[in-house]
């Protein structure tokens, strides 16, 4: 699709007497305050001390269902809706994803192979966007189950070789009942071992059937397909030796609620060519897994709902390698999360923290405690101290300042599921430490679920959005922003963001210094919760204190790749004025989850015409990728950001 130009929507000043009569002195008033409040958060003095929004509405063709947002290395913008959480698009396969430049205004539709909604994604070394996973299936309620439904495990007892059968293979109960197939499945071919024959005896031959699962619908509506009782099913259409070597075995096939299914494909989305381009499967279906980069390039896949809809098991965690592009499941890092949880590399090789956080499915009573993860012998010990730990669901976690500091912090949250109950806390833990343990950090002004958290390069973080209440119940969004100091472990206030902002939204850093928020799904659209919600399309554009603080630096040349432990030069204008020197990754977000997000402190020398800087050494700190290149000057001002590629 061609590419449209976006539109800037400004409040302007109204006048006493404009659309309202003398006679209506409400109205008056409410103009009057709304002229005030516009020319209050519009003057350059407001400006320099809380910054400044700025609504934008993209043309409507070209207006998608923001679930997912990252920012290219081309410094356009990703924005992935897959079906947008639309059940009616995802029956229609309308499946969509839109690249926009917010430097030039241009939008541009991508085709989307298959439902990326609620997938996961990292950046790969090569500034590539690695995605992973999505929906193969919506939940149905309970009341809304027409047809049984349960997983079918598909085993195959010939090692001749592996079968895979289409989506709609029937497989047949011994009492004549049918069932169907919603996915193709592949099952790999039986193990055969053969033990020579030696002075004890004859040799032998052993098979080992090998499995794969798939889920089934029953064939017909009603009762009469439901069952609690393990059983063999035939598959239809088979004969012979297969119809023997091959077959389905069920547990329970019932009407209750059926919930969301994960996918299993995977795409690395190219930034230059602005194509998905298919790389190997995964081994598990994933909806809301974490894709976590490692320091050697590889990713690592945790969580999500497999085929089954059921909380990936721990011991299905996978990695993928981006030079063969294929994944490998690794039963030794063997540890149980919940959906979409926050995990993040620290400075020790091997070593991810898990911070709590995060996004929706799995009991309560499990994998909910922040604590270290050793990659090297699977050992998990925990982090205590964190406040209201039963409400970290829909909280979000970053980095407080430059990642060699190793302190996180967790914000906000709410109970498990659709409980009321949302959190104030902000706590903060310093990994470098001993024995890391949770401090309190200054409270939001509001109890806070779905904050959005973004890494400024000054080392300050944005907090801004969130709801009261489960998916903004109740008119509860916040329409509020707060600016953490990890410096002086203070917030300080921001301006206010006029768009609310609660589940399925995001937020991301700009190369120019600025910070987007796209997205928002909320269940009502008032407070009384009668009218069901919209999906928020609008971006909105934050500008921060420190660009009204004078002028910018820039940086004028230099090289667009660095080695790690390396020095490089970049030319800069008043080289006497920098201040600091910020290597920040570009941010993948969504539902809460950034691990990619983190600055990294660089040592540099002035000279006369730039600076010198040396890259750091360590891969944990800084792993392999696209990065920005920001310098500082003294008054804390930004330059715009150069792309280099840390490799």
């Amino acid at each position: 699709m061609a590419s449209k130009p976006f539109v800037r929507k400004v409040l302007l000043p109204l006048a006493a007497t404009s659309l309202v009569g003398a006679v209506n002195a409400p109205p008056l008033w409410s103009a009057a305050v709304r002229w005030r409040h516009e020319r209050l958060i519009n003057s350059r003095s407001y400006q320099a001390t809380h910054g400044f929004w700025q609504t934008v509405a993209l043309p409507r063709d070209v207006r998608v269902n923001a679930i997912h947002a990252a920012l290219l290395p081309t410094g356009k913008i990703l924005l992935i809706a897959g079906s947008g959480n639309d059940r009616t698009q995802f029956q229609a396969g309308t499946f969509k994803t839109l690249v926009f430049d917010p430097a030039g205004g241009s939008t541009r539709l991508v085709p989307t192979p298959t439902d990326l909604f609620c997938s996961g994604h990292t950046f790969l070394p090569d500034g590539k966007l690695l995605v992973a996973g999505g929906t193969l299936r919506y939940e149905v309620l309970e009341r809304d189950v027409t047809h049984a439904g349960g997983t079918m495990t598909v085993k195959n007892e010939s090692p001749d070789g592996p079968r895979s059968f289409p989506k709609g293979t029937v497989f047949v109960a011994a009492n004549g009942l049918r069932y169907v197939t919603d996915d193709a499945v592949t099952v790999p071919a039986a193990t055969k071992t053969v033990t020579p024959p030696d002075d004890d005896g004859p040799g032998t031959v052993t098979v080992k059937a090998s499995s794969a699962e798939v889920w089934v619908d029953a064939a017909g509506p009603g009762r009469q397909y439901t069952t609690d009782r393990r059983g063999q099913y035939r598959i239809d259409g088979l004969t012979g030796a297969d119809a023997h070597n091959l077959y389905g075995l069920a547990d329970r096939i019932t009407m209750a609620k059926q919930e969301y299914q994960g996918r299993k494909e995977t795409y690395e989305f190219n930034p230059v060519t602005e194509r998905y381009e298919r790389v190997a499967d995964m081994h598990v279906k994933r909806w809301y897994p974490t894709l976590a980069g490692l320091p050697d390039g590889s990713v690592l896949a945790a969580s999500g709902l497999d085929g089954s809809g059921q909380v990936v098991d721990g011991a299905a965690n996978e990695v993928f390698d981006p030079a063969t592009r294929t994944w490998k499941v690794r039963k030794d890092l063997n540890h149980y999360f919940p959906t979409y949880p926050t995990l993040l590399q620290t400075a020790r090789p091997g070593v991810l923290f898990y911070t709590g956080s995060n996004s929706g499915y799995g009991p309560a009573d499990r994998g909910r405690d922040p604590g270290l993860w050793n990659l090297t012998d699977n050992s998990f010990r925990k982090v205590p101290g964190i406040r209201d730990p039963d409400q970290l669901e829909t909280s979000m976690s970053a980095w407080a300042g430059p990642v060699q500091d190793q302190r996180v912090m967790v914000v906000g949250g709410g109970g498990v599921g659709e409980s009321r109950k949302s959190t104030r806390r902000i706590d903060i833990v310093d990994l470098g430490t001993t024995a890391p343990r949770f401090r309190p950090g200054p409270d939001l002004p509001e109890g806070t679920r779905y904050p959005n958290l973004v890494t400024l390069p000054d080392d300050t973080t944005l907090i801004t959005n969130g709801a009261r209440d489960y998916r903004g119940r109740g008119d509860s969004d916040n329409h509020v922003a707060r600016i953490y100091h990890p410096d002086t472990n203070r917030l300080s206030v921001a301006a206010d963001p006029a768009v609310g902002r609660n589940y399925h939204s995001s937020a991301l850093l700009l190369p120019d210094g600025r910070v987007m928020t796209a997205g928002s799904d909320p269940l009502y659209a008032d407070k009384k919760n009668t009218i069901a919600g919209r999906f928020e399309q609008r971006l909105e554009f934050y500008t921060p204190p420190y660009l009204f603080h004078g002028p910018r630096p820039a940086i004028t040349g230099g090289p667009a790749v660095l080695g790690y432990g390396t020095s490089a030069t970049f030319g800069t204008s008043a080289p006497a004025d920098i201040a600091s020197v910020r290597l920040i990754r570009p941010g993948a977000a969504t539902h809460m989850l950034n691990v990619d997000q983190r600055s990294v402190a660089v040592e540099f020398r002035r000279g006369a015409d730039g600076i010198s800087i040396t890259v750091p050494a360590e891969r944990t700190l800084l792993p392999p990728g696209a990065y920005m290149l920001f310098v500082v000057n003294r008054a804390g001002v930004p330059s715009v950001a150069r792309w280099v590629l840390v490799s």
